[in-house]
């Protein structure tokens, strides 16, 4: 098993920025696929990004492509999420994720394919 928590959320202005931190412990961190979701309320929980083992994959969802950059540090044990020009629509609590399904890497899977959760982490972008 791998454990996950999330760090990094809070209120921001649009058009602002936030680093959000996930850390791993537990099974070996590198073995796992690493995704970001998000749920606002009332709406399901959506895919946002995801990184290979090793980085050298990243796959985003087009309404964060350009403004979000997801990366990983293994010898951390740690998974970013950069969000850069928030907008109002970003507002969701973010969950990240691991799976070991190695084709979630380069493609958008549904939080069905992911095993492990985080607790999740509040994103507010307002003025």
């Amino acid at each position: 098993q791998v454990q996950l928590v999330e760090s990094g959320g809070g209120l921001v202005q649009p058009g602002g920025s936030l680093r959000l931190s996930c850390a791993a412990s537990g099974r070996t961190f590198s073995n796992y696929v690493m995704g970001w979701f998000r749920q606002a309320p009332g709406r399901q929980r959506d895919f946002v990004a995801a990184i290979s083992w090793n980085g050298d994959t990243t796959y985003y969802t087009n309404s964060v492509r350009g403004r979000f950059t997801i990366s990983r540090d293994n010898a951390k044990n740690t998974v970013y999420l950069q969000m850069n020009s928030l907008e109002p629509e970003d507002t969701a609590v973010y969950y990240c994720a691991a799976t070991t399904n190695y084709y979630c890497s380069g493609y958008g899977c549904s939080s069905n394919e992911y095993g492990y959760w985080g607790q999740g982490t509040q994103v507010t972008v307002s003025s």
